[in-house]
């Protein structure tokens, strides 16, 4: 389970860094196409974003992960 999280947050900074990548790229011919390379790859961020929060959530509803939380007192 922990292998699959940091797989998909592993995932969504890749996709990040190529949204930043196709941003500061400076190709003065072909604008429209680095602005839509740039929207799909952070778009792909938030979508793998929202699904790593949603199986986090189903994860913990099926009783695959379980809070540990912080020891008070010691």
């Amino acid at each position: 389970m922990k292998t699959l999280i940091v797989l998909a947050l592993l995932a969504i900074v890749a996709a990040l860094a190529g949204g930043g990548l196709f941003m500061l790229r400076k190709r003065s011919t072909d604008a429209s196409g680095r602005d839509s390379r740039m929207a799909w790859a952070l778009a792909m961020r938030v979508g793998l974003s929202v699904c790593l929060f949603l199986f986090v959530l189903f994860s913990y509803w099926m009783g695959w992960i379980r809070p540990t939380g912080i020891p008070t007192g010691h």
